[in-house]
């Protein structure tokens, strides 16, 4: 039985699932690599300072998250009021993510976006709790081939994506429990983009 199923089995009523939902994902949280999460943030503020574009691509849940966080960290330089960060999802447009799968393949509906827009010193977030969905495998091996710096926002036990990233986050969830990844990713998103927005706003301070 998963780990969920097991919760809810063991929950009378709805508040008690809720709960305990809460303090696995308090759990999970606990399991992260914090020096992984900063080794990302220095990774999005070398990019700023040297105008590179930081990419996010991911699938399902994972595509909403990817536009999520390219927004979310896009805003961080105008809620600071400094230079902003240059961010993209390649999740974005359902007209060219559908001609693209639709005429190469669903494998290379992000590698060719690679492929097309990514230049040396560039920044991939690879957003998949399995670790190893094809199109994010794809478009990873594009990014280091045209010398793009790699991050995977992986789950259970990080699939192929644990080694195959320069950086990588990693949520030790049981397998399968996709949900309280996705949440996890999400909240690193959150307190991602929160850091930065008030760590630029403090700098800008200190140069006044």
């Amino acid at each position: 039985m998963k780990y969920l199923e097991k919760l809810f089995e063991e929950c009378n009523e709805g508040v008690d699932y809720f709960n305990s939902y809460f303090k696995y994902l308090n759990d999970l949280q606990k399991t992260l690599d914090a020096s992984a999460i900063k080794g990302v943030i220095n990774c999005f503020i070398n990019a700023r300072e040297n105008g590179k574009t930081i990419y996010f691509a991911g699938n399902g849940g994972s595509a909403a998250t990817a536009s999520h966080f390219a927004q979310d960290l896009g805003e961080v330089g105008r809620k600071a009021g400094v230079h902003c960060f240059k961010t993209h999802s390649l999740t974005g447009s359902a007209a060219l993510l559908t001609a693209l799968g639709n005429d190469y393949g669903y494998d290379k509906l992000f590698s060719i976006q690679i492929s097309e827009l990514c230049s040396e010193g560039d920044v991939l977030v690879a957003i998949s709790a399995s670790g190893n969905s094809p199109n994010i495998i794809e478009a990873v091996k594009q990014a280091k081939e045209m010398g793009g710096i790699t991050i995977g926002l992986v789950g259970f036990d990080g699939g192929k994506l644990l080694k195959m990233c320069d950086y990588v986050v990693r949520v030790k969830a049981n397998k399968g429990e996709y949900g309280p990844v996705e949440d996890i990713h999400m909240i690193l998103d959150h307190i991602i983009t929160s850091f930065l927005t008030f760590r630029l706003m403090s700098e800008k301070v200190e140069t006044k």
